[in-house]
């Protein structure tokens, strides 16, 4: 078993915003990078070059990869980088998973600027990141809440960057490339992502085990950070244990 412990390099999801300190307090026994998505760039792999270079110089890290971050974190993990120990992704898929309707919507992004950006699009966005437990989570979140947090992070060229990049992405034949233990976080409820890209994500990663945390939606990163962080301590503690490859329930935090 390894003495050291490895660097969490956490990436962030579709807003581009870091990791904030009521997410990162759960891991503070372990060193961090974090860091704020470059902008209007629109490939999964150009994402993927700059957080190789966040990762220069690390013998020893764990991609922590949050919804869009976990596609970045993928595609980057494929290359087998010199260093990765372990790979957590949340939310995160290996194909598009949006349904054609949404995938036009998502097209349309790219005409939408100013007002129509930021009260248009930003509010389609911000109600299919919403969950019905979001209202009582350990941090309750309104799509209002969503959607500002794109308002304050995200410009509309990122944003419809961000998605040109995923709309022809589909790495499902190359899963088998991931060698490293794997932990997959998924909701209980995404409205965003749904089940089949979980599930497609637990069967082509030969080393992954599943957790499914409970009353929790796509953003349960802000909304259950408590909980969210020690799943991911939980499998940073047992990185050098055999994996499992399972579906498996966790229960919430006391409170």
């Amino acid at each position: 078993m390894s003495s050291t412990q490895p660097t969490l390099v956490t990436v962030p999801c579709f807003s581009g915003a870091p990791w904030d300190e009521h997410q990162l307090a759960p891991l503070q026994a372990y060193p961090v990078r974090t860091m704020r998505l470059p902008e209007a760039v629109d490939e999964v792999e150009r994402y993927a070059d700059f957080v190789a270079e966040q990762v220069e110089g690390l013998d020893d890290y764990v991609l922590v990869g949050d919804s869009f971050g976990a596609v970045i974190s993928l595609t980057l993990a494929l290359r087998q980088p010199t260093g990765l120990r372990g790979l957590v992704l949340s939310g995160g898929f290996a194909a598009n998973p949006l349904p054609r309707w949404k995938g036009i919507a998502a097209r349309a992004s790219h005409y939408a600027r100013g007002p129509l950006y930021r009260n248009g699009t930003l509010r389609f966005h911000a109600r299919e990141l919403a969950s019905r437990f979001d209202r009582d989570a350990e941090v309750p979140h309104t799509q209002n809440d969503y959607r500002q947090l794109f308002v304050e992070n995200t410009p509309a060229g990122s944003y419809s960057a961000r998605v040109t990049s995923v709309i022809s992405f589909d790495v499902r034949d190359q899963l088998a490339k991931v060698s490293v233990p794997t932990l997959l976080i998924t909701p209980e409820d995404d409205q965003l992502v749904g089940d089949q890209a979980a599930r497609e994500l637990r069967e082509g990663l030969q080393n992954a085990r599943e957790v499914v945390l409970p009353s929790t939606g796509h953003m349960f990163r802000f909304t259950h950070p408590s909980l969210y962080g020690q799943t991911i301590v939980e499998f940073l503690q047992g990185l050098d244990s055999p994996a499992r490859e399972s579906r498996a329930r966790v229960s919430p935090l006391p409170g």
